[in-house]
């Protein structure tokens, strides 16, 4: 079994991603993995280490290490988030951030703007890689995997109640559901798989229904060709609290994807 080291990454402080390119239409991706903030933003900001991280998605690129397709990004979703679209990527107001009063000092207009740059440079180079895929095999899946916290009111408080909380909840809200029946052959395998005796809680668009930018971004550029599915795992594999993570749950979160793809990729291969 991997003990906590193996399943964290840790880039170095000015990286803003990784990817990884082989022979296959799916892709994974994991966009609020990071938590790196660059040095001339760390003194401005008001959140601790822990604070930001509670928001953050950490070792979602663990769970995807097993797709020959993937992209990580290092940054912290409070120094640019990827998933929104342009115009909100920085947090600049509390209630663009779960009400988090982010800055102690609001950063001047050239700092965002180089935040804003790697969202433009984020998206340009996620259109290059992706139409690579397109010219191989005309069509592609990506999943967007996220986490969501389920703990907010405190560790101690009852966490959110489950018929609002699945443990898998897929977001489909701009997939053409009739054009990419992969969705349903991609949860139902993940509904198949077994963890410690019973088989996970997957259901569509009940805590989010996958508005992000990059799934909009992916459904616009790629109409015919492209579906991208947002996958958030609600935080059952690690403390919220404290950031420590249940690595047994993990571990099974990485073979769940993991098996997944061959299921994607004959569902692709069958719609030609």
């Amino acid at each position: 079994m991997s003990d906590q080291r193996d399943v964290e990454i840790f880039p170095a402080s000015d990286d803003w991603w990784t990817t990884q390119r082989g022979a296959s239409p799916v892709v994974a991706t994991a966009i609020h993995n990071g938590h790196n903030v660059r040095a001339d933003l760390l003194p401005l900001m008001a959140l601790a280490d822990a604070e930001r991280l509670r928001e953050e998605d950490p070792f979602t690129e663990f769970t995807i290490r097993d797709v020959r397709n993937r992209i990580v990004f290092h940054r912290s979703r409070f120094e640019v988030d990827l998933n929104r679209s342009r115009d909100g990527a920085v947090y600049l107001r509390p209630e663009q951030a779960w009400g988090l009063n982010v800055w102690r000092q609001a950063p001047a207009a050239d700092l965002v703007e180089a935040s804003l740059r790697v969202h433009d440079d984020y998206y340009t180079m996620l259109t290059s890689y992706l139409r690579g895929i397109e010219r191989s095999y005309g069509r592609f899946v990506l999943l967007d995997i996220h986490s969501y916290n389920h703990h907010r009111d405190g560790p101690d408080a009852l966490p959110t109640d489950s018929g609002a909380a699945p443990e898998i909840n897929i977001g489909t809200s701009s997939i053409d559901r009739a054009r990419w029946g992969v969705v349903d052959a991609f949860m139902e395998k993940l509904a198949s798989f077994e963890f410690r005796g019973r088989r996970m809680d997957v259901r569509e668009n009940i805590a989010f229904q996958g508005k992000g930018e990059q799934t909009r971004f992916i459904h616009d550029m790629f109409p015919k060709t492209g579906c991208a599915i947002a996958v958030e795992f609600k935080k059952f594999f690690m403390d919220e609290w404290t950031g420590a993570p249940d690595v047994e749950a993990l571990e099974a979160m990485r073979a769940m994807i993991a098996s997944t793809v061959p299921v994607l990729e004959d569902a692709l291969a069958a719609m030609r």
